[in-house]
């Protein structure tokens, strides 16, 4: 098995009133002067590593940190509880930021990552110096929404936890490390994470954060529960996939926030998990006929995330906040595997307030 720590990086556990994390560092250079601190946050099915070449990437004056969100990578195994939509990761989070002592920290979330990061503001105070989106999900969830983000269902059926690939969930507790299978984590990752054709020196790498997902109801991909409206189940109360249902999470109240740390929206225009034709929703996926008996686009229309988030934001903006659009054209859900030298220029200017073609 690979090494999954890169040179440069520590690892530590940081123990809060709420679980015990695991939090890799790239420590600034105290030659460099005044550190500015930056905070990742992962996404789903996948842990802190994948951070790893981007803080080391960054500038000499900056600490790096990524966190491990319960029930993945290094961190502690609790139940998530749906209920609260992303809340149970948002807290930690907020635990992890007060048990470091962070001050003007600048958070970065990535997909599911991106949510967490948005309800801990809506939730917590937290000294945040700014925020960076990456592929985030949608403010309205993932799956059972119109353009609006109004519910298509009241049971908002189709997403949650009901939606997951059964081999996929299997082969990743078995802990697969193949590409034998389309549902392989590997194939999964060549496929959906990134651009297909893209490969790095560290595919094993990324490979085994996704097998650290802890597999179980309480964790990924959660419960469901059946539905008389198609395709048949809606959310359950437990798990990962239901606390981004639309039943389950709302993060569009950031335009009523008092406080609006500026935000930079990084997306791959590549993307087909945070898209307006997402693979993995439901509705795209019977509009396509991969699956048996949708209703129609009256009915059942894919949810277009990227201009739910675009409305957000443009909200967000006009009461007070500021943001910036950036499409990375060549990348799909993760522009910092696949164009790292301009992602971490984007980051590094938003961080600093300079412009990225001069960072």
């Amino acid at each position: 098995m690979v090494d999954p720590i890169l040179t440069g990086i520590t690892v530590h556990s940081v123990t809060t009133p709420r679980y015990t994390a695991q939090v890799l560092e790239r420590p600034a250079d105290a030659a460099a002067g005044p550190s500015r601190t930056v905070l990742f946050v992962h996404g789903n099915v996948s842990s802190s590593l994948f951070w790893q070449p981007t803080m080391l990437a960054l500038p000499g004056d900056v600490r790096a940190l990524a966190v491990d969100l319960r029930g993945f990578g290094g961190s502690e195994t609790l139940p998530v509880d749906a209920m609260r939509g992303l809340g149970d990761f948002a807290e930690d989070l907020a635990s992890v930021v007060a048990e470091l002592d962070l001050a003007d920290v600048h958070l970065v979330g990535w997909s599911m990552g991106g949510g967490v990061v948005l309800q801990a503001l809506l939730e917590h105070e937290l000294p945040v110096a700014s925020v960076t989106l990456v592929n985030p999900v949608s403010p309205y969830g993932f799956g059972a929404t119109d353009a609006a983000g109004k519910l298509l269902t009241d049971d908002a059926a189709g997403s949650g936890g009901g939606g997951a690939n059964p081999d996929f969930i299997a082969r990743l507790q078995g802990g697969d490390r193949t590409a034998d299978a389309p549902s392989s984590p590997r194939s999964v990752y060549l496929g959906t994470y990134v651009t297909p054709g893209f490969t790095s020196e560290h595919d094993d790498l990324w490979v085994e954060s996704m097998l650290t997902t802890t597999i179980g109801e309480g964790n990924y991909p959660g419960d469901s529960r059946p539905s008389e409206n198609w395709p048949g189940f809606a959310p359950g109360e437990r798990g990962v996939l239901n606390t981004m249902a639309p039943t389950r999470f709302d993060v569009s109240g950031i335009v009523d926030l008092e406080r609006k740390p500026p935000i930079l929206w990084i997306r791959g225009a590549n993307d087909v998990i945070v898209s307006d034709t997402s693979l993995f929703d439901l509705n795209q996926l019977g509009a396509l006929g991969v699956i048996p008996g949708w209703p129609g686009a009256e009915a059942a229309p894919p949810q277009p995330m990227v201009a739910q988030t675009r409305m957000v934001l443009d909200r967000y903006a006009e009461r007070g906040g500021e943001y910036r659009e950036v499409v990375f054209e060549a990348s799909g859900h993760s522009p910092l595997l696949e164009e790292p030298e301009r992602f971490v220029a984007e980051v590094v200017a938003h961080v600093t307030g300079e412009d990225a073609a001069a960072a």
